[in-house]
């Protein structure tokens, strides 16, 4: 990859390094060869300097030369970031949204916000929102993604008190595009175990551990044969309750406990027969995407991304715990529906519209 290299060069700008975003960028350099990359990433904690001081922070790191193309994750404060590097003002630029934060629920310890404004709101919007301005293209990881950003513009805009001007969201549609971050499938276990549960989120807010908690020891309390992988990212020195409760009150079913090896966890999840959600925020559901790839039946809330992704027999009403419930157990009882198709967002549907929209295609 020397000066005589005839691939274009790409920035791939990450401001947040978490688990998902550092999939897909690992991925972009793996299996998307056809370019150079030059990578900046910031690690993915203090969520609210991040998302405002990343061009502070990159201000004297960015490389001397120009890019062919910059492809920035909706983290990145690119208006600003243009700003104080003109020289990049004229530079293509992607902007790819894992996530937005007019749609994104706010935690209990985050700041409080203007008048009708969600706490700690405004400013990461605001961030988006310019940086979506201040890019050729926007590029959103599903439809739910797009559409509540764009809903969240407006809601914005209109609580304004003055001089706003008209057309934004407009604006910003005719340049904006839907393109998951594709999965790498799962190899189904030769021996499935059809009563094996899974919960593979992030033990947080968003992911809403405690429904999950409540609706397995109700499934228990209704004498229902079941056994559980509880899987995922958790605070270690202080686990989060709903973790706390299951673990003391259903330890016997409980067949694995705390984050794993990437052959462990693939292990687990071509072995099960079911992987539940009950997610308050989810942009793709990439954990459920790889589980369902591997074919255990996925159970998720009917709304956020996933009626886009599964028909309505892997559905249950949002936040309805006794559906939940009913449906686990009519599952258990009464036997699995067939495997769920995720052939649309593998990595052998996707390499190809990923390779045009870097090649230039729209951007």
């Amino acid at each position: 990859m020397g000066a005589g290299d005839p691939r274009p060069l790409i920035w791939l700008l990450s401001a947040y390094r978490s688990a998902s975003h550092a999939a897909w960028t690992d991925w972009l350099q793996r299996r998307m060869d056809h370019v150079r990359w030059e990578v900046l990433e910031l690690p993915g904690r203090h969520f609210a300097w991040r998302i405002r001081g990343n061009p502070l922070s990159w201000i004297d790191r960015l490389p001397a030369g120009l890019p062919d193309r910059i492809l920035a994750t909706s983290m990145v404060d690119l208006a600003t970031l243009k700003g104080l590097h003109p020289r990049l003002a004229s530079i293509p630029t992607i902007y790819y949204f894992h996530e937005n934060q007019f749609a994104y629920p706010v935690g209990p310890r985050q700041h409080q916000s203007p008048p009708g404004m969600p706490r700690g709101f405004l400013e990461p919007a605001m961030v988006q929102l310019y940086g979506g301005l201040a890019a050729d293209r926007l590029v959103f990881n599903s439809a739910f993604n797009r559409d509540s950003f764009f809903q969240g513009i407006d809601e914005l805009l209109s609580r304004l008190p003055d001089q706003v001007p008209t057309g934004i969201v407009d604006r910003l549609q005719t340049r904006s595009q839907v393109l998951p971050v594709p999965i790498r499938p799962i190899a189904p276990a030769r021996e499935k175990d059809a009563r094996l549960i899974v919960w593979n989120h992030r033990w947080e807010y968003d992911k809403c551990p405690d429904a999950f908690a409540e609706a397995m020891l109700a499934l228990a309390g209704n004498g229902v044969d079941f056994r559980l992988a509880l899987l995922g990212p958790r605070h270690e020195k202080n686990p989060p309750s709903a973790l706390v409760r299951l673990t003391q009150a259903l330890s016997e079913r409980i067949v694995a406990d705390g984050r794993v090896d990437s052959s462990r966890y693939r292990q687990i999840l071509g072995r099960a027969g079911i992987l539940v959600s009950t997610a308050i925020h989810e942009f793709q559901g990439l954990a459920v995407l790889e589980g369902a790839s591997a074919g255990a039946r996925p159970l998720v809330p009917d709304r956020m991304c996933y009626p886009e992704q599964y028909p309505p027999e892997y559905l249950y009403p949002a936040g309805n715990i006794d559906e939940l419930v009913r449906r686990m157990r009519d599952w258990l009882e009464s036997g699995l529906p067939p495997p769920a198709d995720c052939s649309p967002w593998t990595e052998a549907s996707l390499s190809g519209p990923w390779r045009d929209l870097l090649a230039g295609e729209g951007a």
